[in-house]
């Protein structure tokens, strides 16, 4: 039976500032505001989710608000940095200018573009030739340099074969000393002795995406190979089971249905805020205490 899983689903992060999170996603890096809603778990955080114009796993990312966290730190069992696709190394210069405009510092670096978010974040920018699917079409930013989805992500570890080994029951192919392939995405470990620490600008978790049919499966395997693994829980736009690996980075295995477009039509996605039934009795108490939010790329003001 192919198990396989598909590659990086989202990638999931925390901000301290909600407003200034989604000037940063949705008008500096031009990605598309696909949904509004809360965490599920404390349903008086946001959950603010960017991505490609059809919100396609593998182009998201994701974030809880906290408003005035203060700042993480990295080190193992982090995700130290996130890395998008751009279609080629000509991209680059575009960003450098439009970054610089934005006053936001960048580096060129191992052939891509580095720099951080508002939340301190680490960000790049990676060149991939002949990358053509999830294309974030804001208008100010010509197709041929937006972002394409999420190439990989980096972390941080100092339990470095044995997060190798649960990488290889996971079907993870080995590129080098620290480094594995998964479908189109990549993963990188490097050293670090000293815990981190969560707060703004820390990565939460990393999901990996999976066929709606294999998703029990993944969770009997995983079990199997001694992980603990939550049941699955509905997450409305896809189902989820959690495991930390071995350093302590947070995975998801979520699925690639139903999609978006269940609470919203596909042509409005991110316009208002959605709430899950359980809190919609909730809904003019939250609307009272989330940060007021507006979307660069258009949409009504919210909170």
């Amino acid at each position: 039976m192919d198990l396989g899983l598909l590659g990086i689903h989202h990638v999931t992060a925390i901000t301290a500032d909600a407003a200034r999170n989604v000037d940063f996603y949705a008008r500096v890096l031009g990605l598309r505001l696909v949904k509004k809603t809360v965490n599920y778990d404390a349903p008086d955080v946001y959950h603010l989710y960017y991505g490609d114009e059809g919100a396609t796993p593998g182009s998201l990312i994701t974030f809880f608000e906290f408003p005035g966290a203060a700042r993480g730190t990295t080190g193992s069992g982090a995700i130290n940095l996130v890395q998008w696709r751009v279609a080629s190394v000509d991209a680059l210069a575009f960003w450098e200018k439009r970054l610089a405009a934005a006053d936001v510092a960048t580096e060129r670096a191992a052939g891509g573009l580095n720099f951080a978010d508002p939340d301190g974040m680490r960000i790049a920018l990676v060149p991939v030739e002949g990358a053509r699917h999830q294309v974030a079409r804001a208008a100010d930013v010509p197709d041929e340099v937006a972002l394409r989805g999420i190439l990989g992500v980096a972390a941080l570890t100092a339990e470095a074969e044995r997060s190798r080994l649960l990488l290889h029951e996971m079907e993870f192919s080995e590129r080098g000393a620290g480094e594995f392939d998964l479908g189109p995405s990549r993963l990188a470990y490097a050293h670090a002795s000293e815990p981190a620490v969560q707060g703004a600008g820390s990565v939460h978790h990393v999901a990996w995406a999976c066929r709606d049919q294999d998703q029990v499966t993944w969770r009997e395997r995983l079990s199997g190979a001694g992980a603990t693994v939550t049941p699955i829980i509905d997450r409305t736009y896809f189902h989820s089971i959690y495991f930390r690996e071995p350093s302590g980075v947070l995975f998801e295995i979520a699925t690639l249905g139903p999609g978006f477009a269940v609470d919203e039509a596909a042509d409005a996605l991110g316009e208002s805020l959605v709430l899950p039934p359980r809190y919609e009795p909730l809904r003019s108490t939250l609307e009272q205490r989330l940060t007021p939010i507006s979307n660069p790329r258009g949409g009504a003001t919210v909170g």
